[in-house]
């Protein structure tokens, strides 16, 4: 399977189409466009999955791609929106990179995952390599947007979209069984509900969702006990 036929060349948009989403989520400024990005990357990513389902002949897929539509699309993005009317977070989600070296940042990551997998998956099929080079890109630029936001819930949703890209990988991989499919999905939404929790304790200390805020009380429990 190569250029030019039809399941390579939907493959390829959608799984493309999913990256592209990354770079928009570390544009956005306003935490709405943050989350309507996020959502319409889980939309994609649930069309991804299904066309991977139908190239492959694995109708496992169509399951995940079922899974990811409705909590990536509707679900999570749903709850992370009561969370930002319930906390008045409607002002932009700074970055503490501004949004040009965030960008760049992103171009030289994706480039270090096509470095990375191409050579490294040579004996693979065309479609099966470019669609671990993608996945690895949303990876790292979900990482990215954790490591650059101050926001708490911009980092959950830096959290989920690298979970995108996981869920991409296995779904690129022939073969691969759909329990380990969910299972990484399951894990990483835990981590997201962990993050919940970690946000609602520090809106409830702090009166604010920044992380950078946390850096004037270091030291604080040392500077008490010194007599």
């Amino acid at each position: 399977m190569g250029f030019g036929q039809l399941p390579y060349d939907v493959a390829h948009l959608l799984g493309g189409a999913v990256l592209l989403l990354s770079f928009v989520l570390l544009y956005q400024r306003r935490m709405a466009a943050v989350i309507n990005a996020f959502a319409t990357q889980g939309a994609l990513l649930a069309l991804a999955v299904a066309w991977q389902g139908w190239a492959q002949g694995a109708p496992g897929l169509y399951v995940t791609a079922l899974v990811a539509a409705a909590a990536k699309a509707v679900l999570i993005p749903l709850a992370l929106r009561a969370l930002v009317r319930r906390f008045g977070l409607h002002r932009s989600a700074e970055p503490a990179l501004g949004i040009g070296a965030g960008l760049i940042a992103g171009v030289a990551l994706v480039a270090l995952a096509i470095l990375v997998v191409l050579p490294a998956t040579t004996g693979a099929g065309a479609l099966a390599r470019e669609d671990l080079a993608m996945a690895l890109s949303v990876v790292l630029l979900g990482m990215l947007m954790m490591i650059t936001r101050r926001q708490a819930i911009s980092q959950v949703i830096g959290l989920l979209s690298l979970e995108n890209g996981l869920v991409l990988a296995a779904a690129g991989v022939r073969g691969l069984p759909l329990v380990v499919e969910l299972s990484t999905a399951a894990l990483v939404l835990v981590l997201a509900g962990v993050a919940g929790f970690f946000a609602f304790h520090l809106r409830a200390r702090f009166e604010s969702l920044d992380l950078s805020l946390l850096h004037r009380h270091r030291g604080e429990r040392a500077e008490a006990e010194q007599p």
